[in-house]
């Protein structure tokens, strides 16, 4: 069987040297994170999602917190220093990230936006996060991603 393509994320740390490997699944269809880390045996704390959220002034953000946390907008927006911030569309997300939901990766997008990543992962030598599309993810150091795109970590849940 051929591998599969190189996804954005994936060219952009091969680029930056950054060394990371892939998880594959089986899935057609978005499906939450806390499931794709169970089908992959991965810990919940370990296993990161992207939500991308729209400040007052207008800027996107990402935030990336474990599958089974929540977001505090309020911790998030002080994050970025903006008066609030609030999640994204769904129906939107595609159209700012170039990412479907359930592939969606602070690495890679249209854009990069500023990303704040919750604290946790900072004491962390590897975390999981999706690798740019459904049935993907990447095994990275967060302290390599957080250089590489120029983001922070910060205590960002409720």
């Amino acid at each position: 069987m051929a591998k599969e393509a190189k996804t954005n994320a994936m060219r952009f740390l091969e680029k930056n040297k950054i060394p990371y490997t892939e998880q594959m699944y089986e899935c057609d269809e978005f499906v939450d994170g806390i499931t794709t880390a169970n089908a992959l045996g991965q810990p919940l704390d370990m296993t990161f999602k992207t939500l991308v959220a729209r400040g007052k002034t207008g800027n996107y953000y990402c935030f990336l917190i474990p599958v089974d946390k929540e977001l505090d907008l309020k911790k998030a927006a002080k994050s970025v220093g903006e008066k609030s911030v609030e999640l994204l569309h769904v129906k939107d997300l595609t159209a700012v990230t170039g990412y479907v939901r359930g592939g969606c990766t602070p690495i890679g997008m249209k854009k990069q936006f500023m990303t704040v990543v919750h604290s946790s992962a900072e004491s962390l030598d590897e975390f999981y996060i999706s690798g740019g599309r459904i049935g993907l993810q990447i095994k990275l150091s967060p302290r390599a991603l957080v250089a590489a795109i120029r983001g922070v970590f910060s205590d960002i849940l409720l």
